[in-house]
């Protein structure tokens, strides 16, 4: 897992309940899949900022992933607004895949 952030601590609670995130078609969550590039929490404004992507530009899953991404993160800072910003450069690809995703995929 190579998610970008500005706070250890508070990235550490994301990325657990990020697990909980599938992806539908393959039965992976985002975090493993390597879906979530960045998480960065603006702590006066009470803000989260995640930058994420999609295994290809026209996953037919695409939206139900990210609303249950921006559930979760609202689920798990409740005092917080979230926002989730969703990119394709750089692209997604295998490598990000992680160590414990690529187990679940090779079963």
């Amino acid at each position: 897992m190579n998610v970008v952030t500005n706070n250890d601590n508070k990235c550490t609670l994301a990325v657990l309940a990020l697990r909980d995130v599938l992806d539908p078609e393959i039965g992976l969550n985002v975090v493993d899949l390597g879906l979530i590039y960045r998480i960065d929490f603006n702590e006066d404004t009470h803000y989260i900022l995640v930058i994420m992507t999609f295994t290809t530009q026209f996953c037919p899953m695409g939206q139900s992933i990210l609303d249950e991404v921006i559930l979760t993160m609202e689920m798990a800072f409740r005092e917080c607004a979230v926002k989730v910003d969703v990119i394709f450069d750089p692209p997604w690809s295998m490598q990000l895949i992680s160590e414990d995703g690529r187990r679940f995929l090779n079963r």
